[in-house]
């Protein structure tokens, strides 16, 4: 099993657009079919204020085969845990989803 990594507290933007978020955590677990990685991030508000509401954004390893022929390369595309049936290419994408749908940014 991987190590938890470190959590970390850091305001994102990215060029081109007015998202921002505050990234709370990240970590990857468990290996194999067990494997997933989940990032938490504060949405801000319309002036830049870090606001209370989180997003919770996880992705599983790609996995195909059964039992001990069981071989696991990749990843599946990130979901947003609040309404998992939508997939998102990267995190940050679905960061902005998640916090446009709370009105935030």
């Amino acid at each position: 099993m991987k190590k938890i990594l470190t959590s970390l507290i850091l305001v994102l933007s990215f060029v081109g657009t007015s998202d921002a978020y505050q990234l709370l955590s990240s970590k990857e677990l468990g290996r194999n079919d067990a494997k997933n990685q989940t990032v938490v991030v504060k949405c801000t508000t319309d002036t830049g204020k870090v606001s209370t509401q989180t997003c919770t954004l996880r992705r599983y390893a790609k996995c195909t085969g059964t039992g001990d022929k069981k071989n696991c390369s990749g990843w599946q595309a990130w979901q947003d845990l609040r309404n998992p049936r939508k997939e998102y290419s990267d995190w940050r994408s679905a960061a902005s989803a998640c916090c446009r749908a709370k009105g935030l940014r």
